[in-house]
């Protein structure tokens, strides 16, 4: 299993306001690639602060057709979501701190190493920064 983080939906469901350069196109049509196949079944996780990371950005943008996305990423099978508590936070701030990464990218890691998932599913250049996991791009 691999993780998915929220980079991956971005590209994949937001619509540009502007033509995209080539390689823009080809991360575009990678990130629907991992989409699809999610939604045919590939297993995949997240924690919850991915899940609201892609929520965010897809309700803001998408509005309520955002919806159908989180509902299948909630209950979707093979859509493991892990939780996140207090310990989780403050072991990925300090990863933030030391590694230069956002938050949630930090927790997503720190909860990886936990169940030992070594492959992410990112179009994020942060998951290079971080020893032991390897940032799958298709």
């Amino acid at each position: 299993m691999r993780f998915v983080d929220a980079s991956v939906f971005v590209y994949a469901f937001l619509k540009p306001k502007r033509e995209l350069t080539p390689s823009e196109v080809e991360v575009k049509e990678r990130a629907k690639e991992i989409v699809r196949r999610i939604n045919e079944g590939e297993r995949v996780g997240m924690t919850v602060a991915q899940l609201v990371e892609v929520a965010n950005v897809l309700e803001r943008y998408m509005g309520e057709a955002a919806y159908q996305i989180e509902h299948f990423l909630l209950h979707a099978p093979n859509v493991v979501v892990y939780p996140v508590d207090r310990t989780t936070c403050a072991e990925a701030l300090e990863v933030a701190v030391k590694r230069r990464v956002e938050l949630t990218d930090a927790i997503a890691y720190v909860v990886m190493l936990c169940y030992g998932i070594r492959e992410i599913y990112s179009f994020d250049a942060d998951f290079g920064k971080l020893k032991d996991i390897r940032r799958v791009t298709e």
